[in-house]
């Protein structure tokens, strides 16, 4: 009876469906675990990638359900988004068409991996049953004050034609998508205000105990909290005052120069004020600054370049006047677009004002140690010691400093201390066409105005043309844009833009507790049961992106009352799994190096796929692929095959009954008894506490050994092999399910192993019959012995020191000291 692993595989992928075992409601009498991967874009095929994702994924669901869980484990399809209008254009076809096929062949590929998925509750998020409610989502955040629209200076990628928030914007500030060059633009655009929960954002983290460090400490980067002083100095000879914020306000005396984004509203002004060439020269210089990327502005040891735009800024501490410089290192992103220069504590400071010849003054000096001086120190010093030539603080430790120097201005009312955030509003138009209409129309005598809600949805037309370079059709058809206005019946149009495809993403797995509810987005009775998202897969990429807004959508529909008010995170636990890496490099067309999972699965199998893929490396590291790694892998399937092949009809005339350790007396079935179910409690522990998958292969791999090296030879014994070869399937069950299931069936069980209840561990079987001790003699080791375990300590005594082996050791000698460690060793101090 050869392995026929696709006759096999087909065969119960079609029981599973058939029977729908995998399948669930919300049962308030059951322990619930919602498992959740990332969905993918369907971009035409699964990559090893997707494979690495939901193998793991799975592996969680099945051991779940065989704990006895109610499991809910959903898939779906984050596909709005520009690789359709990319690829409409190439192949000359419409984004609908190419999403839907790329749907159904990537749903083809899922189901042939053999995941246990709720096929049922499959979301799209281009499907107009749920863009509807994406629509339906941002008129709630509307009327809730979130969302707004306002001209700004916004992250533009020419290849893509479309505005980035300002996390897409990655690398060396590049497109995210893309990796074109991200310039700015200046546009009408609609924004949500994630910045009201950005201190929710901050303290929640906190909570977040089941989330690799890594990933909060990036996010709490990114938010960027910080404590300061929001101030105002006047600019000399004007009306005009420039606002600023500083984290070391202690240090305003050390201010010998103000620098000003280029996109700072106040450039324009300092133009006009000016005239002539010299306006004509901050405007070219503002522009040219405003086209480069944030990350070419901000390094550290990159040249700066600045203009002095002619004015000045009244210190509002010491009434001197500093020049006022437009800066390529200042952006508008952070603070208040205009920074106070100490360029003697601030290192990017330092090398604008020795390449502009601003003078350098020293206010902070270290604990212990003269001042250093302005003229000739080679960088910028330590901000943190002893203030000087700081007037009201002089001699003040930093942090003191730092206190009464915020004290001080809010008692001369000249500024306020505040908390700001890195984090910026959340830029959700883009410019182009597949993508959430946005439910808005311009009146020219109302306004903007919300399409009412019982006009929705604002149906995406899919009969369009796309264009040859690039940018939004939807702007090009009157047809769908004219329209009339809800409040005074007038001719208006329509917004043109659509939203941000990482809105679909942010609430997606609210949606999988009741995908067919039509009235709302989701049933709030089902979420409350089974949110929040018990353990959740994807990649590290997404820690500043989808991970922020998905918390933020958390606490806004919490607080619109959709879920409940105290369910603010969305996911309890979060795994980043590392890439497949082939060749040294991630698997990319680019490079050549890609291996298609489907080859893969019809050469060898899905289940040789999956337990390669769970065993080569662990989760969060990345995993080398290997064609010997998926042929061991392989070869090992084969061997758990002939394990129960070779023996089939004694397995099967094998009682099931489980026989208690105390009823067995034979050294050698004791020993097969205790690797059962060793092997069962540490598989056990590997999957639900370490996550540690490849560790529990391994282990799996050993029980395999001994199982074929055991050779039954009465009833009883058969019975033992039985158990072994029984827990060996349970435990191998959620990394290979259809061989598994196969052999299962074959050993003349009739219930599903998929959904069988997990093996439990026998802890008299845990428990040793003789454990190694050592015996040392003044320290050193000089022999080891086999005792029967649990002897006491004065035991362990006598039974060492009457082994002849001892005696000999001792012989002559006078024994001073005897230490006995039980389980463990036995020291003979000796003299002589």
């Amino acid at each position: 009876m050869p392995y026929n692993f696709s006759a096999i595989e087909a065969k119960w992928q079609k029981a599973w469906a058939d029977s729908g075992i995998f399948e669930v409601e919300a049962d308030p009498s059951k322990e619930k675990f919602y498992c959740l991967e990332m969905f993918p874009y369907p971009s035409g095929a699964l990559h090893m990638g997707h494979l690495r994702n939901y193998s793991i994924g799975d592996l969680f669901a099945r051991f779940m359900r065989m704990q006895g869980k109610n499991v809910l484990y959903p898939i779906g399809f984050d596909s709005f988004g520009m690789p359709a209008e990319n690829a409409a254009i190439k192949n000359n076809t419409a984004p609908s068409d190419w999403t839907w096929s790329n749907i159904e062949h990537m749903t083809n590929q899922l189901k042939n991996a053999g995941y246990s998925y709720d096929w049922r509750r499959r979301v799209e998020t281009c499907n107009i049953n749920y863009y509807k409610w994406n629509q339906w989502l941002f008129l709630q955040f509307y009327k809730k004050g979130l969302v707004y629209r306002k001209h700004a200076p916004v992250n533009w990628c020419d290849k893509c034609q479309t505005v980035l928030a300002n996390e897409q914007v990655v690398g060396d500030g590049v497109c995210w998508r893309c990796g074109t060059p991200v310039t700015k633009r200046d546009l009408d655009q609609w924004f949500i205000r994630i910045t009201d929960y950005a201190q929710e954002l901050v303290d929640c983290l906190d909570e977040l105990k089941g989330w690799p460090e890594r990933v909060v400490t990036m996010q709490r980067n990114w938010i960027g909290r910080s404590e300061g002083v929001h101030f105002e100095m006047e600019v000399a000879d004007t009306d005009l005052k420039l606002e600023a914020f500083t984290t070391r306000i202690d240090t305003i005396y050390g201010v010998t120069f103000v620098a000003m984004a280029a996109e700072h509203p106040y450039v324009e002004k300092f133009a006009d004020m000016t005239g002539g060439e010299k306006a004509a020269e901050i405007r070219a210089f503002a522009r040219r600054m405003a086209s480069r990327s944030t990350i070419e502005r901000t390094a550290v040891g990159v040249d700066k370049e600045g203009i002095n735009t002619g004015f000045f800024a009244i210190n509002p501490v010491t009434g001197e006047k500093s020049p006022i410089w437009i800066a390529d290192y200042i952006l508008t992103d952070y603070g208040t677009g205009a920074i106070m220069g100490v360029p003697a504590h601030d290192q990017r400071d330092f090398d604008f004002a020795r390449k502009y010849n601003i003078p350098v003054i020293t206010v902070v000096r270290p604990k212990d140690g003269p001042i250093p001086d302005g003229a000739t120190m080679p960088s910028a010093v330590a901000a943190d010691g002893i203030a000087c030539n700081s007037g009201i603080i002089d001699g003040l430790p930093t942090e003191e400093a730092i206190t009464k120097m915020g004290e001080w201005f809010e008692a001369q009312g000249k500024g306020k201390r505040e908390v700001q955030f890195r984090l910026r509003d959340w830029l959700i138009s883009r410019q182009r066409y597949w993508g959430t209409p946005i439910p808005m129309i311009y009146c020219p005598h109302c306004g903007i105005v919300p399409v009412p809600e019982d006009q929705l949805p604002v149906a995406l037309p899919l009969d369009v043309e796309m264009p040859k370079n690039g940018g939004n059709p939807l702007a090009l058809r009157p047809d769908w844009y004219n329209t009339t206005c809800p409040k005074c019946g007038a001719p208006a149009k329509r917004e043109t833009d659509t939203i941000d495809t990482f809105f679909c993403s942010s609430w997606y797995f609210d949606r999988y507790t009741s995908p067919w509810s039509a009235d709302k987005p989701f049933n709030k009775d089902d979420a409350e049961y089974w949110m929040t998202v018990d353990q959740y897969i994807g990649g590290i990429e997404h820690a500043c992106l989808h991970l922020i807004y998905a918390r933020f959508f958390t606490k806004v529909l919490s607080d619109l009352g959709l879920l409940p008010a105290d369910m603010r995170e969305p996911f309890k636990r979060l795994l980043t799994q590392g890439m497949v890496i082939k060749d040294g490099a991630k698997m990319s067309k680019s490079l050549g190096n890609v291996v298609d999972p489907d080859e893969i699965i019809k050469k060898y199998g899905a289940d040789t796929a999956r337990l390669f893929i769970l065993f080569a490396a662990p989760p969060e590291k990345d995993l080398d692929w290997s064609e010997r790694g998926v042929e061991g892998a392989n070869r090992f399937l084969g061997r758990v095959w002939r394990l129960v092949e070779q023996s089939l009809d004694d397995l099967k005339n094998a009682s099931s009954v489980r026989v208690p350790m105390d009823a067995l007396k034979g050294k050698e079935v004791r020993g097969i008894k205790r690797i059962i179910h060793s092997t069962l409690d540490r598989v056990t522990r590997d999957i639900r506490d370490e996550r540690q998958f490849n560790t529990a292969v391994a282990r799996l791999m050993e029980l395999v050994n001994a199982l074929l090296a055991f050779e039954p030879k009465d009833d009883t014994e058969w019975q033992i092999k039985r158990e072994g070869v029984e827990t060996l399937l349970c435990c191998l069950s959620p990394f290979a399910p259809h061989i598994t299931e196969e052999l299962w069936h074959i050993l003349g069980n009739e219930d599903f192993l998929s959904v069988h209840k997990w093996f439990e561990v026998d802890k008299t079987a845990l428990v040793e019959d003789s454990v190694t001790v050592v015996l040392q003699i003044n320290g050193k080791v000089r022999e080891q012995f086999d005792v029967a375990a649990g002897l006491s300590k004065e035991e362990l005594i006598v039974e060492v020191m009457g082994r002849e082996e001892t005696k000999k050791r001792i012989e002559g000698k006078e024994v001073i000291k005897t230490i006995a460690v039980p389980g463990r060793l036995v020291n003979i101090v000796v003299k002589g």
